[in-house]
């Protein structure tokens, strides 16, 4: 028999993969440019969905788990939720605690993926520019890497929820991971970064190890010719796109278990912020010289999140609840966003930005 959990998974699968293909069928039928005006509009749909699924959660979040009486709530609290005081003393009140629990931690770990997600962002729009890639084939190469990274996103997650289970001490690596990550954003938030895509590691290895056609050749990611199938520097971008995605989810998954321990809670608010990321890609890439103290902001989200797993034990102790975790995300957000407003780069540094 199939389980609550395996069968509410496959339907959010389902509605996942048809959010894509009717994303790549009919959004992203023609390759063209992404105005501003599209990129808002497409970014408010996708939060939008996050938000309904909030909605989803704190009202019928509890049938994810199969919860039907108490002893199961306690069990699957002290799974997922040890920190959760529950009313013993009624089911329908405990049940009502647990699922805002639910619906506070998926939308704070929505909120830090979605912030941390700013970060790749900007790592994809140098290797955007540094293999030259014509901005209206920024969306095919976009929605494929976003594809590969669910499925990437879905083994990290459930692998380290598994190993939580087993060993918690892995959280404390985590968060000393996570502390270290902050504190090097921070000290290098200035430094202009750069990508050789000739000099590449894995531009070298691809090239030695496959054959690679000379230019782009429109969309496609391979092409046929002299009876060879060779790979196009497309599909060396989308390569380097994945792999990105590899490097920021060693710090993402890991901040996320600092908000919640329950993994599917961990993968669906992954998803949302993953799904939202090329519509964020062309929002930023307009904005990115404007919101110029957004990588001081994450650098502290980092750095509160990696704390907050060292010192689990003793914040759950002192009564630090889940939502104060959504208030220090939400007000870090709107101090870095309003902050860039009355403080806005110099002309000369914003040249310099463009240039890049």
């Amino acid at each position: 028999m199939i389980s609550q959990e395996v069968l509410y998974f496959g339907l959010f699968a389902i509605f996942v993969v048809g959010i894509l293909i009717f994303d790549l069928t009919v959004v992203g039928k023609n390759s063209h440019i992404i105005s501003f005006k599209e990129s808002i509009i497409w970014t408010s749909v996708w939060v939008s969905f996050a938000l309904i699924f909030y909605l989803i959660i704190l009202n019928f979040g509890d049938r994810l788990h199969g919860i039907t009486n108490l002893d199961q709530l306690v069990a699957i609290r002290d799974k997922y939720a040890p920190h959760l005081k529950l009313d013993l003393s009624s089911f329908e009140n405990s049940l009502l605690i647990y699922r805002k629990n639910m619906g506070l931690e998926y939308l704070s770990g929505y909120l830090i993926e979605y912030t941390l997600s700013m970060d790749n962002v900007f790592v994809i729009m140098m290797i955007l520019s540094s293999f030259a890639v014509r901005e209206k084939y920024y969306k095919q190469v976009l929605f494929w890497g976003i594809l590969g990274a669910i499925v990437l996103r879905f083994i990290f997650i459930f692998t380290g929820a598994a190993l939580i289970q087993k060993f918690e001490w892995i959280l404390l690596i985590f968060g000393a991971f996570l502390v270290f990550t902050g504190i090097k954003i921070f000290l290098t938030r200035n430094k202009e970064e750069k990508i050789q895509s000739q000099n590449h590691p894995l531009v070298k290895f691809l090239s030695r190890h496959t054959y690679v056609y000379p230019r782009f050749f429109k969309d496609h990611f391979f092409v046929r010719a002299r009876h060879k199938t060779y790979i196009t520097p497309l599909f060396i971008v989308l390569i380097l796109i994945e792999f990105t995605d590899v490097i920021f989810a060693m710090d993402s998954i890991p901040a996320i278990f600092a908000i919640t321990r329950d993994p599917y809670l961990v993968f669906f608010s992954n998803i949302f912020a993953i799904i939202g990321l090329r519509s964020l890609f062309f929002l930023l890439s307009r904005v990115v010289t404007i919101f110029h103290y957004l990588k001081i902001g994450i650098s502290f989200l980092l750095v509160f999140v990696g704390i907050k797993l060292l010192f689990h034990t003793q914040l759950e102790h002192l009564g630090f609840k889940p939502v104060y975790s959504l208030f220090v995300i939400l007000a870090t957000l709107a101090v870095c966003i309003i902050a860039s407003i009355l403080f806005p780069k110099k002309k000369e540094e914003v040249m310099a930005k463009d240039n890049f």
